[in-house]
């Protein structure tokens, strides 16, 4: 477990505005997870947590909308299509819970580093998954695991 310090993100602004994916990806190794970082990851997180809200709130409006369909055939195409909606704001629910704590652990300081071996996870990797919680090799070595031990 990584022992940094918490550290603010409110003046992790350059000139009024977040960082670019692109200056993220300039920055030097010294400068991982500082204060830029951390807020460009957090403002990221927060918005795909009002866009997982927002769907879940369409999914439950949408589905209020019961169209009642004489034809047997139309009816269980409109309750495949529901069902596949289903699934995927169940799916967006776990994402949520993953969200809210990556958001959690900007807070306390813990984001950007493996939970297994405590090294930085790479900001590569949480540009395409801001919601790892753990270095490409730790995953690797996980999903080896589980593939040879079926756990």
């Amino acid at each position: 477990m990584n022992t940094k310090t918490k550290k603010s993100t409110s003046d992790a602004k350059i000139d009024g505005a977040l960082l670019t994916e692109a200056e993220i990806l300039k920055m030097s190794d010294k400068d991982y997870m500082g204060d830029a970082q951390l807020a460009f990851f957090k403002a990221r997180l927060q918005q795909l947590e009002k866009d997982l809200i927002k769907n879940a709130g369409e999914t439950t409006e949408h589905l209020r909308e019961t169209t009642l369909v004489p034809d047997p055939a139309d009816r269980a195409t409109i309750e495949e299509e529901h069902a596949l909606e289903l699934r995927t704001r169940d799916r967006e629910r776990k994402l949520l819970k993953k969200v809210q704590q990556s958001i959690a652990s900007i807070d306390s300081g813990e984001y950007g580093w493996c939970v297994e071996t405590g090294e930085p996870i790479g900001v590569q990797r949480l540009l395409a998954r801001p919601t790892a919680t753990l270095s490409l090799e730790a995953q690797q070595r996980r999903e080896l695991k589980q593939k040879l031990y079926g756990e």
